[in-house]
């Protein structure tokens, strides 16, 4: 195996591994930033084994029992050891010098430590840019770089926050668990963002060669579903089940056999997973039954269930999703979300109508490098009958794009209208 393909290996690994490794680490040390540190330091070890030896049957185990023996080696160093005894007081008396005991613990319960790790990264202590980009770090095992994507702010931004958050963590001694009572729900909403944050970096990556990361799709529905049966009265707990789990079931058929990306009015609907959709509609179903004010999550659930129930994309009920995002804007206002209810209405009203909408947001600060914009302007434009300007907006996008395929979709787009413009003169001398 080449470094190049070992180093690929092994990136896919820490995707996959990293937030199960920081979280049982945590359980041990009790604390966010020293467990990341252990788990980098096993994933250097990896980068430099690995490419000699080849990568293990079971990689996530071999880095786990590594990160855990270093675990163990610092703890008895006694660099922590005593300030640990304050915190876990008999049961880590118990623990010292019995390795055995301490895997077992690393060991037990994964599924819950992954759940304590997404709450202690929402903690009310910190703000919630940095719950938001701590979480993404830690459970969905992103760089800075991709968070700053997925944010639209500098990279130097998210670092800052990061460290911050784990230095406030560690400074006011935060407790690995899953809060009860009012806590827990005070601190439901910034978790809600940031399991949503997880799942759409796993929908449509911000960067890579890979359309969708599926896995961060998974987790980030397992652990919706976890928090739904913590939470069975919170409506936009299961409103964010509802949006992920109908969103997930268009995964097959959001790519070719070759990982292109297929656009969702493209798409062969038969291959939408139905028990998805069917699981979808029924969380939907639950929120809506509890009767509160409908929150973000709930609307954009109500979004994704119009496309679900059209069998045909012609059959898809525009007006209803417009007013829809309406009704999203004025809960949750944002420029995403007017771009995304300016796509709507001009399916609804006519391309000029949605033209409108995104040519008063062109200028918003916050979009001027998302290539979404000049992506839905583009195909406005096309629609329009403007190819020369829908090309130049599809190139731009494509330009600011970090994403292989979607740059790959968009220079074919661009070449597309770029065939319509010069075509266009003959057509009209006939």
């Amino acid at each position: 195996m080449s470094d190049a393909d070992a180093r690929a290996a092994i990136n896919a690994v820490w995707r996959i591994e990293s937030a199960r490794l920081i979280a049982g680490l945590t359980r041990i040390v009790r604390d966010v930033g020293v467990a990341e540190d252990l788990a980098q330091e096993a994933l250097v070890v990896a980068l430099e084994r690995w490419p000699e030896t080849g990568i293990p049957d079971n990689p996530g185990a071999w880095l786990m029992a590594t990160a855990k023996h270093r675990a163990i080696d610092l703890l008895r160093r006694g660099q922590m050891l005593e300030r640990k005894h304050e915190e876990l007081g008999r049961e880590l008396a118990a623990l010292e010098g019995t390795a055995p005991d301490l895997e077992a613990a690393v060991d037990d319960d994964i599924g819950d430590d992954l759940l304590r790790l997404v709450f202690i990264s929402c903690h009310p202590i910190l703000s919630t840019e940095a719950r938001v980009a701590l979480t993404l770090r830690l459970l969905g095992g992103l760089t800075t770089d991709e968070i700053a994507r997925a944010f639209l702010v500098p990279e130097a931004t998210i670092a800052q926050r990061i460290v911050r958050a784990k230095r406030t963590l560690a400074e006011r001694q935060v407790p690995f668990e899953i809060p009860r009572g009012d806590d827990r729900v005070a601190r439901l909403s910034s978790v809600l963002e940031v399991v949503y944050l997880v799942f759409n970096e796993g929908y449509a990556a911000t960067a890579g060669e890979d359309w969708m990361r599926p896995a961060l799709c998974e987790d980030a529905l397992r652990l919706g579903r976890i928090l739904a049966e913590l939470a069975p009265g919170e409506a936009e707990v299961h409103g964010l089940v509802a949006l992920m789990e109908l969103q997930a079931s268009r995964a097959r058929a959001r790519t070719t056999p070759a990982g292109e990306p297929v656009l969702l009015l493209d798409q062969d609907r038969a291959r939408w997973d139905r028990l998805l959709v069917g699981r979808g509609l029924a969380a939907l179903g639950r929120a809506e039954a509890l009767g509160r004010p409908s929150g973000p999550y709930v609307i954009q659930a109500a979004i994704a269930a119009c496309h679900a129930r059209a069998r045909t994309a012609e059959a898809t009920d525009w007006a209803r999703i417009a007013a829809l995002y309406g009704a999203l804007a004025r809960v949750a206002p944002s420029p995403v979300v007017e771009l995304n209810r300016a796509v709507a209405v001009g399916m609804a009203e006519g391309p000029a109508a949605g033209l409108a909408l995104v040519d008063a947001i062109a200028d918003v600060p916050a979009l001027r490098r998302y290539h979404l914009l000049p992506s839905v302007r583009g195909d406005l434009l096309a629609k329009l009958g403007r190819f020369d300007e829908a090309r130049a907006e599809c190139e731009r996008a494509a330009s600011l794009t970090r994403n292989g395929r979607e740059r790959d979709l968009l220079r074919a787009r661009a070449a597309v209208h770029a065939a319509a413009a010069r075509a266009r003169p003959a057509a009209m001398r006939r």
